[in-house]
Order: structure tokens, then C-alpha cells, then sequence
């Protein structure tokens, strides 16, 4: 359903709830553990959305830590916890992240829910104005689902590709690996979104990235979006990329956009602080997603993701997120 006037719209948030243990080699001696995943873009949201948009979860939880994640989740301002959290006989997802400075240099996966099955999944879309996508596992849902969820959605669909770019080893560790069907994921958004790295990965598979992108874009896939950490953002746009997201649908299935792509690139408008780069992504997307639907131009909500990104680096864990954003409490100064 889109465009509904009578009551708050509805932004669906899909993605995976983790539990992080954080590891800072030169910042704390301990690790910090504490939900992470899409709990980030969750505390950004409830800063960020507009007035009349409230964020509903699609997220499926391990029932190992069902209770500890409501907990969470129903914390959240401007967040509508009801059936979109399914509780799953898995182990939930955990994460061991190990940093030096403000580089990543091991990730570990441990747990693991299972995807989401098209049968549950469709009938909450019902329920959802626009649809914010967040591969925080990369095992959220497979291809063939997100397929049929494109052709069955009628709203403005943005995607953070993230983790379909890592494999994952024996032990859990997640490395850098070409997204494999590459072509068909990008088709099933409207915009997606991706960091440096990633954006490389997919150029690999091109010879250019900048060259792919620029076909990439059209009809379907209305934006390309590369977050590139301290430095900003950059994007391709086609010309069929509306000020207005639900103008979006209007274009799928048509042979061509007419008009030519842009691409530009849009600075962060904060220097880059010390402290904690974990959801720096996840920040970035959902402000940037949040921003789009409120009627701002392009690279004034990507200035602005930016922006809210930078302040995230000051803050640990996603807890208390949404209020450090606002400049509500100290960073860190949330109980853990």
C-alpha cells in the first residue's frame, strides 16, 4: 500500500538483529557487547524519520535471545514491534568484530537464523508504505525471494548490499568475495547502496566500476550509492530517479529512462572523529533512505547520512544510538 493521508506511514526495516562483541585494540581493553546488525538503522530511523512515518521491523530473531531483542526493539522510539519480529528456533546471529584503529580487521560469524520464506514475508509487505532492505548476515532472504518481492511491492525500495558481498569461512570468519548474480540483485531496488570496497568487488567483475554503474542504472534501478567513510559519499543516478520515491514504481518495466545519468560526489560535512565506525553504513542508509522520503534532494539527504554517520563514530554499540543522534545524551553515556 502507499500513499495513504489518514494515518503514519509505514517503513519497513528487514535485516538481522546481532549481537556484537566489539573488539578496540587501541581504544578499551575490554570488548563491548551489545545488539548491533539493524538495530543501527533502527536508533537512526527513530531520529530521523519524518513526522508521519513510523518504522515497522521485519526481522527474524534466534530464541536464544527473543527476549533480550523485544526488550530492545520495544525501547525504540517511532518503532512498531508486532508480527514483523518472528521468533526462530536458530541461534541468533552473533558477531565478533576486531578493529585496529578505525580499520576492521577480522569479522567472525557465529549462530545464524534462517531467510525468510516468501510466504511470511508477503503478507507483512501489505502493511508497508516504502521498504528499507539491510543485508546485515547477507543471509536475510535469498535471490529468488527478493525477486518475487520486487514484482509483488508497490513502493519505493532501497537496499543496502553489504554483507552479500562476504562468504563465509569454516570457522565463521567473513571475507570479501565478487557478489555472486550480481545483475539480478541490483534489479530487485530501486536504489542500493554500497561502500568503497563493495563497489570495487562489483567493478571487478566489469573491469570499471564507475563504467558498470553507468549501465546499471535505468528503469529498475533508479540509484547507485557508495559511501566512501570519511570522504563522503558518491553516487550514479539515472534520469529516472524522482524527487519523489513513490514516483519511483512508476518506471519499472519500461525498456529505458529517458535522459542522461548524473553521478556526483558529495563531501561529508564533518570531519572524522575518533571512536567506535561500527553501523557507520547502516547510520548512513537509513538517514540517507529516511531523508529521500521527506522530499529532500538527493545530495542534501546523502549530506545529511553523511553527517549522522560521523556522529555514530561517537557513540559505542547501537543502544542509545537514536538519542546520542539527536545530541540527547553524552556518547557512551548510555547503561550497558
Amino acid at each position: 500500500m502507499t500513499g495513504r493521508e489518514e494515518e503514519p506511514r509505514t517503513l519497513g526495516v528487514l535485516g538481522t538483529l546481532v549481537w556484537d562483541s566489539i573488539h578496540h585494540r587501541d581504544v578499551r581493553s575490554e570488548p563491548l557487547e551489545e545488539w548491533g546488525g539493524i538495530g543501527y538503522a533502527l536508533e537512526a530511523l527513530a531520529a530521523v524519520l519524518p513526522d508521519e512515518w513510523r518504522a515497522f521491523p521485519l526481522i527474524r530473531v534466534g530464541e536464544d535471545l527473543a527476549e533480550e531483542a523485544f526488550e530492545f526493539l520495544r525501547g525504540l522510539d517511532r518503532v512498531e514491534v508486532g508480527e514483523g519480529v518472528q521468533v526462530v528456533p536458530e541461534p541468533n546471529n552473533r558477531v565478533e568484530l576486531r578493529y585496529q584503529g578505525q580499520d576492521r580487521q577480522a569479522e567472525r560469524l557465529s549462530g545464524g537464523v534462517s531467510p525468510w520464506e516468501w510466504l511470511r514475508l508477503a503478507p507483512l509487505l501489505d502493511r508497508c508504505d516504502a521498504l528499507y532492505v539491510n543485508f546485515i548476515s547477507g543471509f536475510e532472504m535469498e535471490l529468488d525471494t527478493a525477486l518475487r518481492m520486487r514484482r509483488a511491492f508497490a513502493g519505493p525500495m532501497y537496499a543496502d548490499l553489504h554483507s552479500l558481498f562476504l562468504g563465509v569461512g569454516r570457522l565463521g570468519d567473513r571475507f570479501p568475495r565478487p557478489l555472486p548474480h550480481w545483475a539480478e540483485w541490483l534489479r530487485c531496488f530501486d536504489v542500493v547502496q554500497m561502500n568503497e570496497s563493495e563497489f570495487e568487488l562489483l567493478g571487478n567483475q566489469h573491469g570499471d566500476p564507475w563504467a558498470l554503474a553507468a549501465e546499471a542504472v535505468g528503469s529498475e534501478l533508479k540509484l547507485i550509492s557508495v559511501t566512501l567513510g570519511p570522504a563522503g559519499a558518491a553516487y550514479v543516478a539515472s534520469p529516472a530517479l524522482g524527487t519523489d520515491p513513490f514516483s519511483w514504481p512508476e518506471t519499472r518495466g519500461r525498456m529505458a529512462a529517458a535522459g542522461p545519468i548524473r553521478s556526483g560526489r558529495v563531501p561529508a560535512p564533518e570531519e572524522a572523529r575518533e571512536g567506535d565506525p561500527t553501523g557507520c553504513g547502516d547510520v548512513w542508509g537509513a538517514t540517507c533512505f529516511a531523508r529521500l522520503l521527506a522530499g529532500d534532494p538527493l545530495e542534501e539527504a546523502m549530506a545529511e547520512a553523511s553527517r549522522m554517520a560521523a556522529r555514530n563514530v561517537g557513540h559505542f554499540g547501537a543502544r542509545g544510538l537514536g538519542l546520542h543522534l539527536q545530541g540527547r545524551v553524552d556518547p557512551g553515556s548510555v547503561e550497558r
